[in-house]
């Protein structure tokens, strides 16, 4: 053999060998911050989002109808707790959901005094591919009281899910929920039997990190 061709032999063999002992940098983060091939979003850092411009958040007594409450102020925070190479899926802890500014054209009623969102902590999971997750947490399920205006009074309706999801885009950092269905679970009759809740939010922003748009890969 060559000189020539023997360096190239050797060449060839320690490359091989730093292959096994040295492994290609894993993939980027499921969740990353300024661009999809970002710094990986840390645990611990907390996300946060309002409705996206020029946007409300519905709550419609029939899937994708008209009738219901309408909500033009709403916001979200969450703290990650797990966030893997991608694919995988992260994980979220969703401290805070508000809404607020509520119209109501249901029959009989005559505004909203208020719209809690009871038992948080909820979890999240977030999967590359662009899906989100919502579910209980150890505080109970995923419920939300409304407390309603109507010719007779205030009414107090109470309504519970048991999942909801919401997709992703990296092309806006926003999260939609569509007529994610909740079901009566206390309330007069006047309280409809199910509430539909549809929101866009973003841009979704890692207010840890000086609040740099969210990308989910």
């Amino acid at each position: 053999m060559n000189k020539r061709a023997f360096l190239a032999s050797a060449g060839a063999a320690l490359a091989a060998v730093l292959a096994v002992t040295h492994p290609a940098t894993a993939a980027g983060s499921v969740l990353t911050t300024g661009s999809p091939s970002g710094p990986a979003v840390a645990v611990g850092d907390v996300l946060t989002a309002s409705l996206a411009a020029g946007g409300t958040a519905k709550i419609a007594t029939t899937s994708g109808g008209s009738t219901g409450i309408t909500c033009t102020s709403s916001a979200f925070n969450a703290t990650v707790t797990s966030n893997p190479a991608a694919p995988g899926t992260a994980t979220e802890t969703l401290n805070a959901h508000t809404l607020s500014t509520c119209t109501t054209n249901i029959l009989g009623t005559t505004g909203v005094q208020s719209i809690t969102v009871n038992n948080l902590p909820y979890t999240t999971a977030v999967t590359s591919g662009g899906s989100l997750t919502v579910t209980a947490g150890s505080a109970g399920p995923i419920q939300t009281t409304l407390k309603i205006n109507t010719i007779l009074g205030v009414t107090t309706c109470v309504y519970r899910a048991t999942t909801l999801t919401a997709t992703p885009s990296n092309t806006d950092n926003s999260l939609a929920f569509a007529n994610q269905q909740f079901t009566k679970f206390s309330g007069p009759g006047t309280c409809p039997a199910n509430g539909f809740f549809s929101a866009k939010y973003g841009p979704v922003k890692d207010t840890t990190q000086g609040g740099a748009s969210v990308f989910v890969n």
